[in-house]
Formats: C-alpha cells, structure tokens, sequence
C-alpha cells in the first residue's frame, strides 16, 4: 500500500467517526466526509479535482482556518466566536492572565521542588491556599512517605596549585561534609589493583571530563570538517576508556568526596540530579571546571580542593503529598475531566521548565474555568503531584478506582515553555478524532503552528478515556526535545529558571486547557469504550 494510499484509507476511518457526530458538530462531519470523497476521488487520478475543492471545503466548515485532518494537524477558527464562554475564557486568559505573577511566587520564591524536601511540601501549601482564596476547593493527598532532605549552602575551593572558587554543587540527597568543609587532594577514577587503597580522604573524579566544553553547534558552525569530526571522535573515544568505579567501594574506602560531571552539551549546562551515594558528598562541577581538575591531575600537578556541603537528611522519612482540586459536576458529577502535571523538579535551578510551566498552566486553567465555568457539566480535576522525577506516576489514580471508573479526559503538560504543536497519547479508536472534535472551536491563536496527533501505538492501553499529552513546538514543528532549546539547556538543568519562560505561549497554554476541559465537559459522548479491567 502506497503512502497517499495508506493517508486516505486512515481518512475513511476518520470519516467513520465522524458518521455518529451529534450536533453542534453535524456540519463538520458532513464537510468531512465530502472530504473523504474528493481524497479518493484524488487517488483515482483527479488530483486537480480535489485540489481545488479541498479549499472550498474548509472555507465551508465555518471555522476561518485549515483543519487539515489527513495529515493529524488541527487547526481552530478565528477569535471571534459566538460561544460566550469560550470568548471568555479567551479574553481573561489572554488578556488578564495571572500565569506570570503566580509563576514568579512558585519558581523564585518557593523555588525549586525536589521530592519530599520542605520545599516540595511548602508548594503544596501554597497550591491549596491559592485555589481556595479563589473558591475552588483543594486539599493535600498524601500518597506515600519519602526522604526528607534540606539543601544548604555547598561550595568548592580550588586551594592548589592556584586559588580560585570553583563552580559547583552539591547533588540532591548528597551526605553532608564534616562542618565548616573538608580539604583535600583530588585524584582521576582508576581500575587498577591496589588503587582503593590509596584513595583515603582524597577526592575522586568519578566520570569522564570533555575534552573541550564547546557545543558541537559551535565546531560545526566554526571548525573545519575533518578536525570537527576528529574532535567528536576523540570524545566518544575518552568516555569509552574511563572506568567505571562503584561507588560503594569508594566509599568503604573512606574518600573525602565525589566529584562528577554530567555536562548537558550547551554553553555552561549541566544535568545535576541525585546523588548515589549514603556517606561520601557527591558534588557536580561545571564542564570547565571538572575538566581544569582533571587536567591538574593528569598532569602531575596535584589539585587540592576545599568543599563544603551544609546539607541535612532527617533520621525519618515525611509524608509526600498530591495537590488536588475540584469543579464539582452539575449533570454528570461522577465522570471526571483530569488536568495534571507533576509539582516535583530537580533543584539545581528552578524547576521552572521542568514542571513549574505544567504546573502554572493547570493552576492558571481552573481560575479561567472558575471564573467562566463555575458549574461544569462533568467534575473537572486538577492534580498537581511529586514523584515524577522519580518514577512514582499512578498513584491519584490507584487511590482514586471511581475517577478512573468515570474518566472522561485527562489533560497532562509536561514538556517546558512554547505553544503547544503535539499531541501524543491517543490509543483508542476515535480519540483523535476526539481530541479534534473538541479543538475545532477554539480560536487559532491558541494554535499558532497547528496541533500534531501522534497516537501512541500501543493498543494495550486502550482501556481508559482519552489521556492527551500536551508537547509545545515551535514554528519548526520540532518536538520538546528541541523547541527552545529544551534538551540542552533547561531539561533538568542549573539552567532551569524563571527568566526562561515564554510567558505569551504560557497564557496561550493555560487558555487552551482550560478550553479543552469546558469542551471536554460539555461533550455530548462519553469518551470510555470499556471499563478499566483493574477497576471493574
């Protein structure tokens, strides 16, 4: 089957959805399934038939914009629209959002939210108090206990052979130094026989130092081909022959410290999460300077630094909670619409990327649906909760059989700062077109580069209502990974701070979702095919 043939076989189905619209949607069903005919009437060999009717087509929908279906990118119509709350919905959100003030309060003064710290439960407190003065009633979950750890101040002297401070930090959860710090020499990882026992209040450079910390972006643009290439293969080269030393030996070993680092490829990145270790303090250094340590060491020039890590782990461990909050239902009070995205980050920056942006969206959405939708058809729910950094996704809904049991949609933002362009997730027969269903209302600025269904692929999780994850994009289409640089300098970054929001996509978002709930609610289908089989 050929790809123009495969494109409009997958418009068919399309168009087998659409045969059971209800109204308001009767006319953008019909339109589509007239588009179904003039695509296979274009694989028949009437291309310029179809050409000039797929024009007129959308010009008939009413909607003032493509909504090209057969290619999975939506598009809305105009601003104008007769909804009055969709038009304000609009104009609070885009005009007197409050998305920039709240993030200033969560990313610089609360600031970053590792798992279980005081300040992960001190966002919560926060999350609740301002959805209460707004009217929205909210409350703290706990869903499992987990380490109590507080950040302190860390730091590290280069003492010799020259004296300077040194960029560095201590990683979450890392053991606290001795007070007022620890000196010592720093020596490189070895595997050779005899070597722990040399290693005694020294320093060790556990991971592989680059060879250069200039982005390939800048070899690419600047160096010539062949010594480009040479470059990058002399790097994978090095972090191939480093050893790999087990941390638990170092430590049995009675080092003073571990050094580390895990550059993100930009220009003073680093991806500093957590640290391994129980009694060493593990400390993550710059590129430059882990390199210039490295170097010393190599060279026979014998480092010797001074670290301080005022860091403290409670003897117990403390409760962990979810964030949530409701719009009670009027007509279907037990089928719920789902908003969510983790509160948690990694705290070497803000955590405002990674997911304070997720977080200010779903907050901003339900003051949006409080203020214009204060009774919707279907319980609305937000649930903003910690873990994710480490894996602990699912628990709101083990708690929670009869939300899963009357889930309608369930909305989730987890890829930092930019308009939305992807959708991935959908699974099920029809939930694109769902999702479609629901977006076609809404005003074309929300969308500003269209919106991109990817379904999942995996049919085994075709059990539940739609789950949309919302990914932003740029004018590119490219993913998260790569719209404003989110891979290289925010993705669990020092880098990750307030001043690298986009606060126009951050309103567009916030509006968006806040939208897609009010259509999800008032949908006339129930989205679910089957009861969940672990939630009979």
């Amino acid at each position: 089957m050929g790809d123009l043939e495969r494109r409009f076989a997958s418009v068919e189905k399309v168009a087998t959805v659409y045969s059971r619209c209800s109204m308001p949607y009767q006319h953008f069903c019909h339109s589509l399934r007239n588009y179904v005919t003039l695509s296979y009437m274009a694989y028949s060999g009437q291309l310029m038939f179809r050409i000039i009717f797929f024009g007129a087509l959308f010009l008939a929908l009413g909607l003032g914009a493509h909504t090209a279906i057969a290619q999975n990118v939506i598009n809305g119509p105009s601003v104008s629209t007769a909804d009055s709350v969709i038009g304000r919905i609009y104009l609070e959100g885009m005009q007197h959002s409050h998305a920039e003030t709240l993030a200033q309060v969560l990313m610089d003064s609360i600031g970053p939210r590792l798992t279980g710290t005081p300040a992960n439960r001190a966002a919560n407190n926060w999350l609740v108090r301002t959805y209460t003065a707004w009217g929205i009633p909210a409350r703290n979950e706990q869903s499992r206990i987990y380490r109590n750890w507080t950040r302190g101040p860390s730091r590290i002297e280069l003492m010799a052979p020259r004296v300077r401070s040194l960029e560095a930090t201590a990683l979450a959860w890392s053991p606290a130094t001795p007070p007022g710090g620890v000196t010592g020499d720093v020596v490189l990882a070895r595997d050779s026989a005899g070597w722990l026992e040399t290693v005694r209040g020294k320093f060790v450079l556990l991971t592989a130092p680059e060879i250069n910390c200039r982005p390939d972006s800048s070899w690419a643009r600047y160096a010539l081909p062949a010594e480009y290439q040479a470059m990058r293969a002399a790097r994978d080269s090095a972090s191939r022959v480093w050893p790999v030393v087990d941390i638990s030996k170092l430590e049995a070993a009675g080092v003073a410290g571990i050094l580390t680092s895990k550059w993100a490829g930009g220009w003073g990145v680093d991806k500093i999460i957590g640290a391994q270790a129980t009694i060493a303090p593990v400390f993550d250094l710059s590129c430059e300077d882990y390199s210039l340590l490295a170097r010393l060491a190599t060279h026979g020039q014998h480092p010797r630094i001074h670290a301080v890590a005022d860091v403290h782990m409670a003897p117990k461990e403390a409760p962990l909670y979810n964030t949530i909050a409701e719009l009670k239902g009027t007509e279907h009070p037990n089928q719920y619409i789902i908003l969510s995205a983790h509160l948690d980050s990694w705290d070497s920056g803000s955590g405002a990327i990674d997911d304070g942006t997720g977080t200010i969206i779903m907050l901003e959405a339900m003051r949006l649906l409080k203020l214009a939708y204060p009774h919707p058809k279907r319980t609305i729910i937000v649930e903003q909760w910690s873990g994710e950094e480490q894996w602990m996704s699912g628990l709101f809904h083990q708690k929670h059989p009869e939300v899963v049991r009357g889930l309608q949609a369930e909305l989730t933002q987890d890829s930092g700062t930019g308009a939305i362009g992807y959708v991935i997730g959908p699974s099920c027969p029809g939930d694109s077109m769902t999702f479609a269903r629901w977006v076609a209302p809404l005003p074309t600025s929300l969308i500003p580069y269209g919106i991109r269904i990817q379904p999942s692929g995996d049919t085994t999780t075709c059990r539940y209502a739609p789950s949309f994850e919302l990914y932003s994009s740029d004018r590119d289409h490219d993913r998260y990974s790569t719209a404003w640089d989110y891979e290289p300098y925010t993705y669990h970054t020092n880098r990750d701070t307030f001043d690298k929001i986009n606060f126009n996509d951050l309103k567009r978002t916030a509006t968006l979702v806040a939208l897609l709930a009010y259509e999800a609610s008032e949908d006339h289908h129930t989205t679910r095919l089957q009861p969940p089989d672990d939630h009979p």
